[in-house]
């Protein structure tokens, strides 16, 4: 698989995550890529975790982060 189409199957599960009513709750990252934490208040509250590899998908959640887009408020 190129380098572009990872990144953007990556993309798509970020705005997926986003458009089902996930927010961005934190990121950690390593060596092996970053896992952003989703969490959704309703209809039920539950969480989900996402694994990104990419350089490229990194990126782009800390720009919708900047943008202040997806992230939830604490």
């Amino acid at each position: 698989m190129s380098a572009f189409a990872e990144f953007a199957k990556e993309q798509q599960e970020v705005d997926g995550l986003l458009f089902k009513g996930y927010t961005i709750a934190g990121i950690l990252e390593d060596l092996d890529g970053a896992r952003i934490k989703f969490v959704r208040a309703e209809p039920a509250k539950s969480a989900v975790e996402l694994m990104l590899l990419t350089a490229d998908a990194r990126k782009y959640v800390t720009t919708l982060i900047f943008a202040g887009h997806g992230v939830s408020e604490k």
